[in-house]
């Protein structure tokens, strides 16, 4: 079972994604009928978080993890509902007496133990994960370009470091102005180009892009050597010219080609995403 497949497990269980945390939001209620054999599952809910309050749970003690967020109610309004993340909702799961929350519960200690493995055998994370992206439908010699664009992005980061940027939130503000200066996109308005939410945005990258990406983080890896940053601004303009040379051959590749290279397609696409572009 996926984290997919336990994030939207029923169509009656309602949804709904938080922009500025870039997360869903589950309905508690929804997950408690689906689950139980409650005729009420306000009162059910009310029950259990009372209990979890007492146990001192996370979810329900810490802000972060559960919020009242409008949703569509039967009657055709939008109500306030405690909603929790997919995280939160996992937690909570595990507190719920039902068989119908076994399959849950069974998953998580399956997901546990290969986490466990993998901390012992870093292997088997890259075996895993490649076996995922199988699944998925991706071909062989997209999964060892992946490889290959993570190990780019690995020596930028390093590089980054190497610098003196340490913090995620300028690794984030860096990635955005690469991203920007080759493709126009900001990485947020290219999620929302292809779709996407949570999912990472190189996995759902066609052959082209993802070759480009890496140009351009290749290209700011080298500069950055070359020119040894001292401020964050100097690496913020390090940035721009690293993406700034992927534009180029971008801009060369779509004049030959007499369209875009950036696509709206994504990894739901199947089956693999360079086979889709061709057409």
């Amino acid at each position: 079972m996926s984290p997919e497949e336990l994030e939207f497990f029923d169509d009656n269980i309602r949804k709904v994604w938080h922009s500025q945390e870039e997360e869903w939001y589950i309905s508690i209620v929804d997950v408690c009928k689906v689950l139980t054999d409650t005729t009420d599952a306000v009162v059910y809910w009310r029950k259990l978080k009372q209990r979890l309050k007492a146990e001192g749970n996370e979810t329900v003690t810490n802000c972060h993890g559960l919020k009242k967020m409008k949703l569509l109610a039967t009657d055709g309004k939008m109500r306030l509902t405690d909603c929790a993340t997919p995280e939160g909702i996992l937690r909570i799961v595990q507190s719920i007496p039902s068989k119908k929350a076994e399959p849950f519960k069974q998953w998580l200690a399956k997901v546990g133990a290969e986490r466990l493995e993998e901390m012992a055998d870093p292997e088997k994370a890259l075996d895993r994960g490649m076996s995922y992206y199988r699944a998925k439908g991706y071909s062989e010699e997209w999964i060892k370009q992946r490889l290959q664009s993570k190990s780019i992005r690995d020596e930028l980061t390093d590089e980054w470091k190497r610098v003196g940027i340490s913090d995620s939130k300028d690794y984030a503000i860096l990635t955005n102005i690469l991203t920007v200066a080759w493709s126009g996109k900001t990485v947020q308005a290219y999620k929302q180009h292809k779709g996407l939410h949570k999912e990472n945005l190189s996995d759902n990258m066609t052959n082209i892009e993802l070759t480009l990406n890496q140009l351009a983080e290749v290209s700011t890896t080298a500069l950055s050597k070359a020119k040894n940053p001292k401020t964050f601004s100097q690496s913020q303009q390090i940035a721009q010219d690293g993406g700034t040379v992927a534009k180029t051959a971008r801009s060369e590749l779509e004049a030959k080609l007499g369209h875009s290279v950036i696509s709206s397609l994504n990894a739901s696409d199947p089956p693999a995403l360079e086979i889709k572009e061709k057409e």
